[in-house]
């Protein structure tokens, strides 16, 4: 039983008057976790990391699932340290760049030109700068129930966390409901030649309706608009490349990211030549998109780790390893909940590249406290455990014996909680959401 978290306490008394939200991405902030959890890692090697504290745990997040190899992954590793030694930032492109441009296109179907960032929001926005100078159109649309998509003001714009967006930029934001066609076109009846664009998640961790990705991008075309499929998530995950192979569909463009590089900055944004060339400087006398422009998105080292990543998923079946350790995970996990008697309480998604947890209280609502119970028991067990779960290469039947083991165990305090209130055992406060009107 992990219990001492002497060194993750002081660092937590001091780091947020160092760092705003105490992290540089908030769902790593302490608001995302139990009180009894670290606060801070040390180091991680393959499926597992160390805290400040000296603990151990088994990983499920992964870097908020943009490592897929493992920590510290050794032949990414190499790649990198080898690009190091010839300096990683130049004042013109490294040969390295076309090497990664050739070999990512190579495996991106339908996708001619390819754009490199750091993170996922330069590139999600990148893609509706571009359909908005395609189309002309100004509008933009996007599932509202989707977590994520950039830190932007044409996406934040649309969450409870809007303070500091004017209203103007966030009425060019429209949005839908993200596994219903008929929201989607109520949409483009309501807004009819005005939205430039659709961007989504290819899939998600509790499916789709069949056919859904290429049915809505048809309704995208058919009304004028382009469509993005955005792989951050899926990318590396759900198939190789991504969804939009795994469907044999063509998105206008897709942007990557987190998986790519196996936890190196590194993201980029595909599509069809039409589109991508509008950032381009060869058409003398059109006008230029100023599409994006980042000092370090040509850095060497996180390039290498991109090709090194690829190189992996080509000569090993990653993905089927992954899928194979998410279908025993999730199988060994419905029979722990069904043994409890649970069913009607946790819901497992049938999503073997990316399991999701849901936790409910006696009256079938979803409960963040019983949520954050479950967390603090798994992390007490070995686990950092954040209810989702990211299979990798590095991952092992041994360690989904010893998830299912603690998740196990921590049904048992479940039970009881949902007897007698979880704030009997929980220790703090129960996790807030990330996007939230109020602190």
């Amino acid at each position: 039983m992990i219990t001492n978290f002497q060194r993750s306490d002081e660092y937590r008394a001091k780091i947020h008057d160092l760092i705003p939200g105490g992290a540089h991405t908030y769902s790593k902030g302490d608001d995302q976790f139990p009180l009894l959890s670290p606060a801070a890692i040390s180091h991680g090697k393959g499926a597992h990391v160390w805290d400040v504290d000296g603990n151990k745990f088994l990983d499920c997040s992964m870097g908020l699932t943009s490592v897929t190899l493992g920590h510290a992954y050794e032949p990414v590793l190499q790649r990198v340290r080898e690009e190091l030694e010839k300096g990683v930032n130049f004042q013109r492109p490294s040969y390295i760049e076309k090497e990664m441009a050739e070999r990512f296109l190579a495996v991106v179907p339908g996708h001619d030109m390819i754009k490199f960032a750091k993170n996922g929001s330069t590139v999600t926005t990148a893609a509706v700068k571009l359909a908005r100078a395609y189309t002309g159109r100004k509008l933009v649309a996007f599932p509202g129930d989707h977590p994520f998509y950039s830190y932007d003001d044409w996406f934040i714009g649309k969450t409870a966390c809007d303070l500091g967006v004017p209203e103007e930029i966030s009425a060019l934001s429209v949005t839908y409901k993200g596994d219903d066609l008929a929201s989607l076109t109520a949409l483009f009846e309501k807004y009819p030649g005005q939205i430039a664009c659709v961007i989504s998640e290819p899939e998600k961790n509790f499916g789709l309706p069949d056919g859904y990705l290429r049915k809505a991008i048809d309704l995208a075309h058919k009304n004028g608009a382009l469509y993005i499929a955005d792989e951050m998530i899926t990318g590396y995950k759900s198939a190789f490349p991504g969804s939009m192979t795994k469907f044999g569909v063509l998105p206008d463009m897709a942007t990557w990211g987190k998986s790519i590089a196996n936890g190196f900055s590194f993201c980029a944004l595909t599509g069809i030549k039409e589109v991508m060339e509008l950032g381009g400087i060869r058409a003398t006398g059109k006008e230029k998109v100023f599409l994006t422009s980042t000092t370090h998105g040509g850095e060497t080292h996180n390039i290498g780790a991109a090709i090194a990543t690829l190189d992996v998923y080509q000569q090993q079946d990653v993905i089927g390893h992954t899928h194979k350790l998410g279908d025993t995970l999730i199988a060994k996990c419905k029979e722990a909940i069904a043994k409890h008697h649970l069913s009607d309480h946790i819901q497992v998604a049938d999503c073997n590249w990316m399991p999701v947890f849901l936790f409910r209280d006696r009256q079938k609502e979803l409960s963040p406290g019983l949520r954050t119970l479950v967390l603090q028991e798994m992390i007490k067990n070995g686990v950092l455990f954040q209810g989702v779960f990211i299979p990798t290469f590095s991952h092992t039947a041994e360690d989904i014996a010893f998830f299912t083991a603690a998740f196990d165990e921590s049904l048992k305090v479940y039970i009881q909680a949902l007897d007698s209130g979880y704030d009997k055992y929980l220790k703090g406060e129960p996790t807030k959401p990330v996007f939230r009107k109020f602190i």
